[in-house]
């Protein structure tokens, strides 16, 4: 039943068009509205929905993980559509906020405009 089902993911978000023109505009992902929310579809063709909450608090945690070849290049793009890189205390960041992976993935954080953290981590 649950093996073969199909499964998504979701999360809040305070305002569904200023997400719409995040994830579609800045992030370049196919976004939708819906009645019920926002559904994004990833590179994978898999959807995650961003549904509106009245008393949204951003995850404190990252919510969504971009996989990408080269995370210095992601970040460099990102950067340059306006994305602030977040630093976090107890990471080696370099000053472009990656943080190096001694036993993992290269890694950097961000967040969407309703504050929920996301992350481009090198494969």
């Amino acid at each position: 039943m649950v093996d073969d089902s199909k499964a998504f993911s979701s999360y809040s978000i305070d305002d569904i068009g200023a997400a719409k023109d995040f994830y579609a505009g800045t992030l370049g992902l196919n976004a939708a509205e819906q009645p019920e929310g926002l559904v994004i579809t990833l590179a994978t063709g898999h959807p995650v929905f961003l549904y509106p909450k009245d008393s949204h608090e951003p995850a404190t945690f990252t919510v969504l993980n971009f996989g990408v070849d080269d995370v210095e290049a992601a970040v460099d793009e990102l950067v340059g559509k306006g994305v602030t890189m977040a630093r976090y205390e107890g990471f080696d960041q370099d000053e472009r906020g990656i943080a190096p992976g001694p036993n993992g993935p290269h890694i950097a954080w961000f967040k969407d405009p309703a504050g929920n953290v996301l992350s481009v981590t090198q494969l």
